[in-house]
């Protein structure tokens, strides 16, 4: 399953959407999501479904790679989407002791599986087409405006991009644990669920160990390096708006508006 996680990776690449400006993608991202949450009608799914279609496609990242990050929070699916389907109140379709499946959670509990997993896909294609830097230029650049407001937003943004830089580093680092255990007989495989889980408990202490050993040579680096935040720092590649990127804010504004004529014209 740890071969599995692929949030917070980068998909090398020449493609479109790869060479369109961090922040537009950010705005992106955040438009898609606000749209799943905001239009649940089957109408508004299947615009959500081809703009996401297109988006992989423009891409070049593998439909089947984006699918394959959806594994690892399968069982996080399943549970959100049992409580729905239990804990809604409503009309009653099915009774199993004290609990009730109801027509409404039903209903809600499908609307939260497509909305988890677009929001996965989503996300996953923004790791898979930016790298880490660029997400930090973009997200700081993005929101500068707050620097009014005395947030720290290059702090946050570096603390973003190095806990996506970390992910797969500790995936990485996790294996080797795995590995290393299971030559000295240690069972991950075997058993159920439950049992699964208990085994992964000895993983957790070199884990936290060599989490925190390259937490404090990575602060050592930059202490050395002479980083003292983003106050009087310069870029080397200033981000620049292109004819793209303002074609790309036009889709987004298209995108939103047939979402609302759908929901206001079509009632299916």
């Amino acid at each position: 399953m740890l071969k599995d996680m692929t949030i917070g990776q980068y998909y090398p690449g020449n493609s479109l959407i790869h060479r369109l400006d961090p922040r537009v993608k950010l705005l992106g991202t955040l438009v898609f999501i606000i749209s799943l949450f905001t239009f649940s009608s089957i109408s508004a799914y299947a615009l959500a479904t081809v703009a996401v279609l297109t988006v992989v496609t423009m891409s070049g990242v593998p439909l089947r790679y984006i699918l394959k990050g959806l594994k690892p929070i399968f069982i996080l699916m399943l549970i959100t989407i049992l409580f729905n389907l239990f804990m809604t109140p409503g009309t009653a379709v099915l009774q199993i002791w004290k609990l009730k499946m109801t027509e409404e959670g039903i209903r809600f509990a499908i609307h939260m599986a497509v909305r988890l997993t677009y929001l996965i896909i989503g996300s996953s294609i923004l790791t898979f087409t930016t790298t880490p830097n660029s997400l930090t230029d973009g997200l700081e650049s993005g929101l500068g405006w707050m620097n009014r407001l005395h947030v720290p937003v290059h702090e946050i943004a570096m603390m973003m991009s190095i806990a996506l830089r970390f992910i797969p580093i500790l995936m990485d680092e996790t294996d080797k644990i795995m590995r290393a255990q299971e030559a000295r007989g240690a069972d991950f495989q075997s058993g159920g669920v439950f049992h699964r889980v208990k085994a992964m408990v000895p993983l957790l202490v070199p884990l936290f160990v060599s989490a925190f050993r390259r937490a404090n040579d990575l602060a050592l680096a930059m202490e050395a390096r002479g980083y003292h935040g983003g106050a009087g720092r310069t870029k080397m590649k200033p981000l620049v708006y292109h004819r793209k990127d303002w074609i790309a804010f036009l889709v987004m504004a298209g995108y939103m508006a047939a979402q609302i004529l759908l929901r206001i014209f079509v009632k299916i």
